[in-house]
Formats: C-alpha cells, structure tokens, sequence
C-alpha cells in the first residue's frame, strides 16, 4: 500500500485564488481514480523555497490518496497535467510504503 501526497496552491503566481471548481475538479478525479481522498484544506498550509536569493511563498493544500499499487508512469503524467492546469514549474508529488496495521 501507498500514500500519496498532492501538494496544491490555493493562488495563482500573480496572488490570484483559484476558483474552488479547479480544486473541486482534482478531488473528483482522485475520489473516481482511487475510490477515497484525504484534503488539508482547514488552515492552509505554507510553502516556503528559495529562488535567486529570495524567500517565495505560497498557501497549499494537500491532498493525499492511497493506492495498492503505485503507478509512476500515471502520477508522473497526472503530475505535468496538474502543473499545466495550476500554471507552476512545479508540483510537489510525492509517495510513500505504508503498511496497515
């Protein structure tokens, strides 16, 4: 089993928020992908990275999924559609084993 984690932003890289549809439209598809969804969306979390010097920062969500088998070929496209659709350079997903106990 797996855990996946989505990190999302909440505003687009002009401080713009995105339209609660955009995210509504992700959770949708991991729910129908992957039959449930975990969202940190309560308080938004921060982000935080440097780029030429300077400190950038960004409220995100988090979204998590697990699966039983994980498909890097899938995540890897699904994570390229999300940068396009969210307009960043980067989307953070990232994955972990876990065992059920």
């Amino acid at each position: 089993m797996h855990v996946v984690e989505i990190f999302l932003p909440l505003n687009d890289n002009e401080g713009a928020r995105f339209g609660a549809e955009l995210l509504g439209k992700v959770r949708g598809e991991l729910v129908e992908r992957f039959g449930g969804l975990t969202a940190f969306t309560r308080s938004p979390a921060e982000g935080l990275w440097e780029d030429e010097g300077e400190v950038t920062r960004d409220e995100i969500v988090i979204f998590e999924v697990m699966a039983e088998e994980l498909d890097r070929g899938w995540w890897a496209d699904y994570r390229r559609q999300l940068e396009q659709v969210f307009v960043q350079d980067a989307i953070v997903v990232r994955a972990r084993a876990v065992d059920l106990l």
